[in-house]
This record gives C-alpha cells, sequence and structure tokens, in this order.
C-alpha cells in the first residue's frame, strides 16, 4: 500500500494526526527534502528506510515504491504542505493505477493557509474580496494564457502566487498591468510556520525591492489584495443577530 500524506507547510505539529500515525508505520518514506521537516522522520519505526526525493527521478520513486510492493511493505509518499497544490502526484498515481497498486491520500495544511495564519489575515472578508486566486507565474513550467497572472488580476481578488519569488520584478508588472493599482496591498510570506518564518507587508509595486531588501530570494509565498490590510470589511451576517440561521432565530 502506498500512502500520499501532505506534511504540513513547515512546523513538524502541523502534519494531521493521521498523516502522523502513518508516518510512525512507514516501512519505507520517500520525502520531498528540499521541503519537508526533517523533524517528522524522528518518529519513524526502527529499520524504515528514507529516501530523499529532491535527489531522485520520478522514475526511482516509482522504483522504490515498486520494489516495496513486491515485498509486502508500507510506503509512505510525504509531500510538503497539502500535496493537491503542485504536488505532481498525479503522474505518481497514473503510474501506480497502471500497476494495480492500491493507494490513499492524506490532506495536509497548505502554505497559503501558513501564511495567513503568519499574517493574521482572513483571505476573503465581507465587502473587500470573496474570492481566492491560487497561482503562479510562468516559468521553466508554463502556465496556459487565460491563466496568467495578469488575466486574473483583472478580478482583483485576493492573489496568493507560489513559486514566483524568483520573478518579482515580473510578476509586479504582470499584476499591475493586469489591473491591481500599484499601492494595492502586499505581502511576503517566507518559510511560513518554520521557525525562521519572516513576513514582509509592501505594496505591489514595492514586491520586488522588498524581497531584495531583505534577501528574501525563494521559499516564500506572495498575497496580493486589498484583504491583506485587513480593513474597510463589512460585519459578517452569519453573526448578525438580525440574521436568522437554522439554528438561531433573528433577534429584533
Amino acid at each position: 500500500m502506498i500512502h500520499f500524506v501532505g506534511a504540513g507547510c513547515g512546523a513538524a505539529d502541523l502534519i494531521t494526526v493521521r498523516g502522523q500515525r502513518l508516518l510512525s508505520e512507514a516501512d519505507v518514506i520517500i520525502y520531498a527534502g528540499s521541503l519537508v521537516n526533517p523533524k517528522l522522520l524522528d518518529g519513524k519505526k526502527e529499520g524504515c528506510s528514507v529516501y530523499n526525493s529532491a535527489e531522485m527521478t520520478l522514475e526511482e520513486v516509482l522504483s522504490v515504491m515498486y520494489d516495496a510492493e513486491k515485498q509486502g511493505l508500507t510506503t509512505i509518499r510525504l509531500h510538503t504542505g497539502d500535496p493537491c497544490l503542485y504536488g505532481a502526484i498525479r503522474e505518481q498515481m497514473d503510474a501506480l493505477d497502471a500497476h494495480g497498486i492500491a493507494y490513499d491520500y492524506t490532506p495536509g495544511v497548505s502554505s497559503f493557509c501558513g501564511a495567513a495564519a503568519a499574517l493574521k489575515m482572513e483571505y476573503t472578508l465581507p465587502g473587500v474580496s470573496q474570492s481566492v486566486v491560487i497561482t503562479r507565474m510562468a516559468g521553466r513550467t508554463p502556465v496556459p494564457e487565460r491563466e496568467s497572472v495578469r488575466a486574473f488580476a483583472a478580478h482583483k481578488a485576493t492573489m496568493v502566487l507560489f513559486l514566483s519569488t524568483g520573478l518579482l520584478e515580473q510578476t509586479q508588472e504582470e499584476l499591475i498591468a493586469g489591473g491591481y493599482d500599484p499601492e494595492t496591498p502586499a505581502a511576503i510570506v517566507y518559510k511560513a510556520t518554520w521557525p525562521d518564518e519572516r513576513t514582509y507587508v509592501c505594496t505591489v509595486s514595492s514586491l520586488a525591492h522588498c524581497a531584495k531588501e531583505n534577501g528574501v530570494k525563494k521559499t516564500a509565498l506572495i498575497i496580493v489584495g486589498d484583504t491583506v490590510a485587513q480593513s474597510g470589511y463589512a460585519r459578517s451576517e452569519l453573526y448578525n443577530p438580525t440574521f436568522a440561521t437554522e439554528f438561531r432565530p433573528a433577534k429584533e
């Protein structure tokens, strides 16, 4: 059996209870060593084989899985955050399907959630923004033109950019060209929930300067939108005493 497990976004205790249990029972662990907190491996059982996928190709990862299956062993494929976002898990699952190998998937805490926690912010403020766009700049992996940062910027919703810290000059140009005002609030969150986490609040037009000034070159998320300011929002109707719900009558 193969278990895909989201490790969480940094802090070792942000893995789920289920994920932690599966890790402690695993015979083989293949983990994304460049991004997963190595402290998560402290609870592995004696004799567990550990592989760092940062040093491996897809074919090498699959080979370890196939060999473990032949031996009747349990394998954990440990991905950073929640692997449904930029986790490259579909190609692994398709390969396992082709070989008739069973697997399941335990979600994790994504770094976009960790970044919000670091900033003590809510992405969806009534009257400010009710949508979150999760995307990335085109780099070595292309992005469909219809999903470009410039195209999404026209909505002026809250935007969270993964894998784009090294392209911030181009990123801010695309954001402004797409429709964000240059003075729109923005934030850079470096290594959300890790011990060396750092946060910087700036504007869209100063993203590149802010990152350069603070030595942030990678392993950071970019958050853009008026919600970064955490102000100017309307009260939630859900907890408004004049608003009736299934569980609570309205009060006059």
